[in-house]
């Protein structure tokens, strides 16, 4: 079984930064790409920022230049530093993992999301 927790969500007004973190534990063998997603009500989930094991990294047009994706592999864990905050932000943060785990006879790859962080910004 594996889980991902996120953890650093908060209120913070305009102009502020928070960063949150996202570790994931259990059977892990390695994890490939890690993404950070963001809702609100009523909208569908919107891909935030995501980071290869490479370390490539995608945004979202709506947070480039303000936000970054980092992560330690060797932790299985992702960032994002959150700059420049605006309250358009104000979402639910999801993680996300594509977890490889080794089965009896080679691996299996899982897509794992933790059960969110709330981000409120105030203007």
């Amino acid at each position: 079984q594996v889980q991902v927790v996120e953890s650093g969500g908060g209120l913070v007004q305009a102009g502020g930064s928070l960063r949150l973190s996202c570790a994931a534990s259990g059977s892990i063998f390695r994890i490939n790409d890690m993404g950070w997603y963001r809702q609100t009500p009523g909208n569908q989930r919107e891909l935030v920022a995501s980071i290869t094991r490479g370390t490539t990294t995608n945004y979202g047009d709506s947070v480039k230049g303000r936000f970054t994706i980092s992560k330690d592999n060797a932790k299985n864990t992702v960032y994002l530093q959150m700059n420049n905050l605006k309250a358009e932000d104000t979402a639910v943060y999801y993680c996300n993992a594509a977890v490889v785990q080794s089965v009896a006879g080679g691996y299996r790859t899982l897509e794992v999301w933790g059960q969110g962080t709330l981000v409120t910004v105030s203007s």
